[in-house]
């Protein structure tokens, strides 16, 4: 009925380790020992050790950095050789409204970009942000989701022991049993919203022993249990347990908010980028009429000198120093719309070069803005995304508040726990044995109760949310502070420029009367040819200056839209959620579901006039006299 060692042969006993082995162990321990130091040492010298034996690396020793050119390759699109100011190329004109190119910039606005000086920039903002963050939600709602665990293990257990020889007093005997087992454990556990966890869970461990008779062999335990844990004060209360959704919430519109201002900024953008380069455009016809202008004249004083006419040589010499400084502020100019247009064009989200010129043909708006001040500031309070991500800071603090309360409080739990124990077996003689249903039961009720002496840590995170929370608050009334200087700043800036360009329009008139004056005076001899050149110049900047000042005036109106944080419902352009299929709550096995990936602007409306010319033309540009 036991194992008897004197029923197996005895192995020789080797003195130097005090244990029984054979040749056979002998060889196939040797064989283990080998391959474990192989498999130690082959990592070490194999350079892609931790590629091909990811168990053990080898010491990093140095700094690897791969070569550039074994990265992966990312094409760019082919793009012709640019435009400059000594290279001009011949371009076919493409004209482009103001709204198609608002229209243009926010169908390339996967990566929001944002006007700075005479270039664009990534504002790191994309259309995806909003849907990242909003995975946050559901990471915050899974703590509620219930959870399924199972645990099986199968066991052998034979434990050796040794007892007294009744046949052979003096000697003993080596026996022992073998138990076989199965252990089993199913539970599935809840946490609701009022911090209680629900616990219910099936438990067996059939097992068999042998050799040797048993009141039962083979015998199952089994046990099935309900338990309730439910949180009295610290993770008890609900708010406080549904604060960390409520916060995944706030971030998801801060995200959302913080896109949409970039956006808001991207448009403002291009329409300073859209009237910058119709004022460039305009800077340039001024300085190629200044520069035909003195061109002529150099000719005509040529015409004098080899005539010999009384002071000819030194008014030649005037002129053409006055001519060759046009001709420098020419080429400045020139440079200055080709980069004009490049940063329109990287700011939309075009090439630097397409083998086209942009031409704007979008007249700038000339009526002066009567504006509603009282209505601006409340727009801009309620409206303006800054403020509306601080007012959401201040929301979430006002969670992490109830948080920090929470965890405040000592730790009280109830507890209660109900289990149904059960036997069954086969008996000796072969009959199965049951115990009655609800036969054997436990149950356990308690209070568990702990508490840091003097709860420093929690009080001191307390005092921090709700300094944290004064902090944000003072924030947000600065930032109401700021706003208001703000629109009042773009309101002085907005009728400064509009006053300037009703005066450069004067200004321009006058220019123009004075170099009609200055040039019939000269012909007859009755006035010196410096104030000739000074009408020329007069008027070459009167044209540019009133040109800027209507430019700036338009962009301005942008920028107090902007600043109200209405430019997006002005030029019509919403958001609207796009969405891809992924992997469902039933798992790989079925058909994915549809979950948010982008917050996408739509197209803009028409707000601007168009028109078939192009837009300096609207200054009435005609060449003066000559």
């Amino acid at each position: 009925m036991t194992k008897n060692s004197r029923q197996k042969p005895q192995r020789p006993y080797d003195r130097t380790y005090g244990r029984v082995f054979g040749t056979e162990s002998v060889v196939i321990q040797r064989l283990l020992i080998f391959a474990g130091a192989a498999t130690l040492a082959l990592p070490l010298q194999v350079a892609n050790a931790q590629r091909a034996f990811p168990s053990i690396y080898r010491e990093q020793r140095g700094i690897e950095v791969r070569d550039p050119s074994a990265l992966p390759a990312y094409r760019i699109y082919d793009v012709p050789t640019p435009e400059t100011v000594s290279r001009p190329q011949e371009l076919e004109e493409r004209p482009l409204a103001l709204d198609e190119a608002i229209r243009i910039s926010v169908r390339n606005a996967d990566v929001v970009r944002i006007l700075s000086g005479t270039s664009a920039s990534n504002s790191g903002r994309t259309i995806y942000d909003p849907a990242i963050t909003n995975t946050t939600i559901d990471e915050q709602n899974s703590v509620f989701d219930p959870n399924l665990s199972s645990s099986n293990t199968w066991n052998r257990l034979e434990n050796p022991s040794a007892i007294f020889d009744a046949m052979n007093p003096g000697e003993s005997l080596i026996t022992g049993t073998r138990t076989d087992s199965f252990n089993s454990t199913t539970g599935l556990n809840k946490l609701n919203a009022f911090g209680g966890t629900t616990e219910f869970g099936v438990q067996t461990n059939p097992f068999r022993i042998r050799p040797g008779i048993f009141p039962l062999n083979p015998q199952r335990d089994t046990a099935t249990f309900l338990q309730y844990t439910q949180p009295l004060l610290q993770g008890g209360r609900v708010r406080a347990n549904l604060a960390p959704i409520v916060i995944a919430r706030i971030n998801t519109e801060r995200s959302f908010f913080q896109m949409k201002d970039s956006m808001q900024e991207n448009v403002r953008g291009v329409v300073d980028a859209y009237w910058s380069l119709v004022s460039a455009r305009t800077d340039v016809w001024a300085r190629r009429q200044q520069v035909a202008q003195l061109t002529e004249t150099v000719r005509q004083i040529q015409g004098g000198v080899n005539a010999g006419r009384l002071n000819a040589a030194s008014d030649l010499a005037q002129a053409q120093l006055s001519l060759a400084n046009f001709q420098a502020n020419l080429i400045s100019s020139e440079a200055n719309v080709i980069q004009r247009e490049a940063a329109l064009r990287n700011l939309i989200g075009l090439p630097p070069a397409d083998g086209t010129r942009l031409v704007p043909n979008t007249p700038p708006i000339r009526e002066e803005y009567d504006a509603n001040w009282d209505g601006m500031v409340e727009m801009a309070s309620e409206r303006r995304p800054d403020i509306v991500e601080l007012k959401l800071i201040l929301e979430a603090d006002q969670q992490q508040l109830m948080l920090s309360r929470n965890s405040a409080l000592p730790r009280v739990d109830a507890v209660g726990l109900y289990r149904w124990n059960g036997l069954d077996g086969v008996m000796p003689n072969g009959n199965p044995l049951t115990s009655g249903a609800g036969q054997f039961t436990d149950w356990t009720t308690g209070v568990n109760f702990s508490v840091p002496i003097g709860l420093r840590k929690a009080r001191a995170a307390l005092r921090r949310q709700e300094l944290i929370i004064m902090r944000d608050r003072v924030n947000l009334n600065q930032g109401l502070h700021a706003a208001v200087h703000t629109l009042a700043t773009n309101l002085r800036a907005l009728d400064q420029v509009y006053e300037q360009y009703l005066a450069f329009r004067e200004a321009r008139r006058a220019a123009q009367l004075n170099l009609e004056k200055q040039l019939a005076s000269y012909r007859t001899q009755q006035a010196i040819l410096i104030n000739v050149l000074q009408a020329v110049t007069d008027w070459g900047n009167a044209v540019a200056n009133e040109a800027s000042s209507l430019t700036q005036f338009n962009t301005q109106l942008a920028n107090l839209e902007r600043q109200t944080g209405t430019i997006l419902e002005t030029h019509a352009i919403f958001f609207y959620e796009e969405r891809f299929n992924s992997i469902s709550p039933k798992g790989r096995w079925f058909k994915d579901v549809p979950y948010a990936m982008d917050m996408r602007p739509t197209e803009n409306g028409n707000n601007y006039e168009h028109s078939d010319k192009p837009a300096e033309e609207a200054f009435d540009l005609k060449p003066p006299p000559n």
